[in-house]
């Protein structure tokens, strides 16, 4: 391996996976990725993906096996507690929040049993993949309970008998009410993030790499929350055209060729574009609206 590459460790396989992978390509690297392999490599930009599973990438990062990694918030703060208990660095930074792999860390109980609050878990048996991020949520409010630790298939746990109670990710719910559960709390709001080791660990050549890719993660991100709109308008209602677009940069107005009272108007809009906000744009008398996603963007 090339000590000069920068190497970058995402999920193999799960969640995670396909948006890291899908990240990457529009960021412009080609790479060819296949789920035998542990290790692919950029063909147009000195970096090496590393395939490995989710719970590694927090270690490999703060052992110094890695410089770069994409992980849910969740598994680095279970590993940075779990680190921290052992007495293990922990050093890392994050560079970049993602706008993917967004979820949330609950606890839940069965659907017959009655709430009033985490006082209701006194000495429960909880099913759980994060026990160091539930113990910290449950010392705080002084609630001793009995951890059972599960890597996957957590809400099975209630229903075999193993745990009165689970603390487990939720997207929709759907999988938990299939099992007879209810979320109750919510203990910790997940979403991916792309971390790395600390700069000072690292040769000034990697850093430039990685602040590279960085700056095209960043205008993916910025593309994919903003639309290009183009409209036309008469001159005395841009300023309610404008107002209606907020989170815009200021526009770009041309006159149109043989109508001195109206222009067009081009505009970069940082805000979601509903049917409704179009509706609104042709109630003030704005025409030809046309709402275009960008495929880059980079400030």
């Amino acid at each position: 391996m090339n000590k000069n590459r920068v190497r970058l460790a995402i999920q193999k396989s799960g969640r995670l996976s396909y948006d890291s992978q899908n990240l990457l390509q529009s960021c412009g690297l080609k790479i060819n990725l296949q789920k035998s392999s542990l290790i692919a490599f950029a063909e147009n930009m000195p970096i090496d993906v590393m395939l490995v599973r989710d719970d590694d990438i927090p270690g490999l990062i703060m052992d110094g096996v890695v410089e770069l990694g994409i992980i849910g918030s969740n598994v680095l703060e279970e590993t940075c507690l779990t680190r921290s208990f052992i007495g293990a660095p922990v050093e890392y930074s994050i560079l970049q929040y993602l706008d993917f792999g967004v979820c949330r860390l609950s606890l839940s109980i069965p659907l017959d049993m009655h709430y009033i609050g985490a006082v209701c878990l006194t000495n429960a048996r909880i099913a759980t993949s994060y026990p160091s991020l539930l113990k910290r949520y449950l010392d705080k409010k002084n609630i001793p309970f009995k951890p059972f630790v599960l890597n996957g298939s957590v809400e099975v746990a209630y229903n075999s008998g193993l745990a009165d109670a689970i603390c487990d990710l939720v997207s929709t719910g759907a999988t938990l009410e299939a099992n007879g559960l209810k979320e109750v709390e919510t203990i910790y709001d997940s979403r991916a993030c792309l971390m790395s080791r600390e700069e000072k660990t690292m040769p000034i050549e990697k850093i430039r790499i990685i602040r590279k890719l960085l700056n095209r993660i960043q205008g993916v991100i910025k593309a994919r929350e903003s639309k290009y709109i183009m409209l036309h308008i008469e001159k005395n209602k841009l300023n309610k055209i404008t107002n209606l677009l907020k989170g815009a940069e200021q526009p770009t107005i041309v006159e149109l060729s043989g109508n001195k009272n109206k222009v067009a108007l081009h505009i970069v809009s940082s805000e979601t574009v509903f049917w409704e906000t179009i509706e609104q744009l042709k109630s003030l008398g704005a025409s030809s609206i046309l709402v275009l996603p960008i495929e880059k963007m980079m400030e």
